[in-house]
């Protein structure tokens, strides 16, 4: 009886081998192939200082320095741009909060735009710890600047963008907020395209045979296998959103957009802390487009998100060895701020 028990399970781990090697070699090629993002060319902004810092692991990161014209600015906003972007889509997208008296760095991720090439590393839409390390060098940068060091600071990304600001808030406390456009995370959209491709090519009842927690493990190792061969690590965002709560988020979900579908975004929404996230579904933007469908929407909210951040004073007391840290509201400045109040 003994043997016959241990002859099926031996059976059994068998075919579960067969199963996931069959299952891996079908999806490790869909795992790593890029989608073809066709981004459109930001020309560059004259007036903007152009910037370059160095990363922990000492890549050189080239960015622009957008300040206002007719001030000190009254935050600073740092622009994470989506993969096949540069930082000058900054003037795009943050061209309301230049105007509304924020200061904006944006920059170019490592292997991508005018940012040093690291051998041996070629970045596809998937977050990884390199990404994260650049928006975080970016926030040192900006705490390293005299005339930017005492402002309150936000990230804002779009696309993969938006999931290294994401994690990159949940890592620094000098984060108040963070807004991203068209997000995604390897685990849900991964699963959510596995699915997707097996139903095409098998019967439902075959499907309805593969237990989730079998195919969520061959998509863990999956990914395992394509970090060991692409050098890098993966990012899983929903470990990482739920480490937000205290600091408020918005989300812009793209209503059309055929590549990240809005149930796929809707699907984070439960690791988002409740009290603090807002979403903002625009119906009929295609992937990061919100902006190309209702610009004026798009920049109002953006300004008033951003401007109910608190400008920070620090100053060292008589006979104490910390820092007494207040607050105030910034002042929205420049062309927007009586739209905001209209």
């Amino acid at each position: 009886m003994l043997t016959v028990v241990l002859s099926i399970l031996a059976g059994l781990l068998v075919l579960n081998v067969i199963i996931q090697t069959a299952g891996l070699i079908a999806i490790l090629p869909l795992l790593e192939r890029s989608p073809p993002f066709a981004v459109e060319p930001t020309a560059p902004a004259p007036a903007a200082e152009r910037v370059s810092f160095r990363t922990p692991d000492g890549v050189t990161l080239h960015a622009s320095l957008h300040m206002p014209l007719d001030g000190q600015p009254t935050g600073t906003v740092i622009f994470c741009p989506e993969l096949g972007g540069d930082h000058w889509s900054a003037t795009w997208y943050c061209r309301a909060l230049m105007e509304a008296g924020f200061a904006v760095l944006a920059f170019d991720f490592r292997n991508q735009g005018q940012s040093e090439k690291m051998p041996g590393y070629v970045p596809i839409h998937w977050l990884t710890e390199y990404e994260v390390t650049d928006t975080l060098a970016a926030i040192q940068y900006v705490k390293e600047r005299a005339d930017l060091n005492e402002l309150p600071i936000g990230l804002f990304g779009i696309s993969r963008g938006g999931s290294a600001a994401l994690v990159a808030a949940a890592r620094s406390p000098d984060i108040q907020r963070v807004a991203c456009e068209g997000v995604f995370s390897i685990s849900t959209m991964s699963l959510h395209y596995t699915l997707r491709w097996a139903s095409l090519y098998h019967p439902a009842w075959i499907m309805k045979l593969y237990p989730m927690w079998h195919i969520r493990s061959t998509l863990a190792m999956a990914r395992w296998i394509s970090q060991r061969r692409r050098g890098c690590r993966y990012i899983v965002l929903e470990n990482w959103v739920r480490k937000l709560t205290g600091r408020p988020v918005l989300v812009v979900v793209d209503g059309r957009d055929t590549y990240v579908l809005p149930d796929i975004t809707e699907s984070l929404f439960q690791y988002f802390p409740q009290m603090t996230t807002q979403r903002w579904t625009v119906r009929g933007a295609k992937h990061n487009m919100a902006r190309e469908v209702d610009a004026n929407e798009f920049d109002r909210r953006i300004v008033e998100f951003f401007s109910q951040m608190t400008a920070r004073r620090e100053e060292t007391t008589p006979g104490s060895s910390g820092r007494v840290r207040g607050s105030r509201p910034v002042a929205v400045t420049g062309s927007l701020s009586k739209r905001l109040s209209s």
